[in-house]
């Protein structure tokens, strides 16, 4: 019987450089998208694929984070004086369950897999989910939730999120090598941390999504260098390759790379759109833009 994916890890330690000055002060991860920021959509997604349990691994200058997910009374109560019930339904809807949150420190700048690493103490000995804020995934049903069930048809073991990509993008992301497919899953038979685009196995590059065995804690407590002179989440899950099941997995969600301005603009618009209560006025303002 495979175990339930309960814990959800999510690395929030980055510095946010690509859209510097705005995060200077504020950590990447609370840029919003339309009205909510980008790590409540992870978590949310997380929440609704059955997630019980959320690790944030965090650095310097991120208590902004663990604020937006406590209680705020002050402002609560003003809402609830005001009447304004709305706004605060908003608020307490984005409020994970008491005892819930744990949060951790990445000290260094060590890469993915060290951050991973980082939460191995409350992660414990289960499988566990791990969510990339910067990619924002958008569907019904979400990502996570698509890939839990995955897990389960699977037998456990290894699941990754895979997109198909331009060939010439392969030297960006980790990169499969496919075996057998099986609708939405596909066998992996190997895995590449960015690849040159004529030494990549495939154009099926993985995104910000992953389930992984407790076992992985002890490849990346090896503390081996790779790409970029970091400790890379790829190289730990590629060293488990024969050991434990390993599938990728294609959902049917979209994807925005929040991690870039493109990305994040392109974000705001296509979740603007989605919602009844202020598509109508953009569609007016793009229309103008024209």
């Amino acid at each position: 019987m495979v175990s339930p994916v309960r814990k959800a890890v999510f690395p929030v330690a980055g510095m946010g450089t690509r859209f510097l000055p705005a995060t200077k002060a504020i950590p990447k991860e609370m840029l919003p998208v339309v009205d909510k920021p980008v790590i409540q959509y992870a978590v949310e997604e997380a929440r609704d694929a059955g997630i019980e349990q959320f690790i944030f691994v965090t650095g310097r200058g991120k208590h902004v984070i663990e604020d937006h997910f406590d209680h705020a009374y002050e402002l609560e109560s003003l809402l609830t004086a005001r009447e304004k019930t709305a706004e605060l339904n908003s608020l307490m809807e984005s409020l994970p369950d008491t005892g819930s949150v744990s949060f951790t420190r990445q000290q260094e700048p060590l890469g993915l897999g060290h951050a991973v690493w980082c939460a191995r103490h409350l992660v414990g000995n289960e499988p566990f989910a791990v969510l990339l804020p910067d990619d924002l995934m958008v569907g019904n049903p979400g990502a996570m939730q698509q890939m839990v069930a995955a897990h389960e048809r699977a037998g456990g073991g290894i699941i990754v999120a895979v997109e198909e990509k331009p060939r010439a993008e392969t030297n960006r992301y980790g990169v499969i090598d496919p075996g057998n497919t099986n609708g939405n899953i596909t066998e992996v038979k190997g895995i590449v941390e960015k690849p040159s685009p004529e030494k990549a196995p495939s154009t099926l590059c993985v995104i910000g999504r992953y389930i992984l065995p407790p076992e992985i804690f002890d490849e990346l407590g090896k503390k081996q260098r790779g790409a970029g002179n970091e400790i890379q989440l790829t190289d730990g899950m590629a060293r488990m390759l024969g050991r434990t099941p390993f599938h990728a997995v294609t959902t049917n969600c979209q994807r925005y790379d929040c991690g870039t301005k493109i990305g994040f603009l392109q974000a705001n618009l296509a979740v603007g759109l989605q919602r009844p209560d202020i598509a109508p006025g953009l569609r007016e303002v793009l229309d103008k833009l024209k």
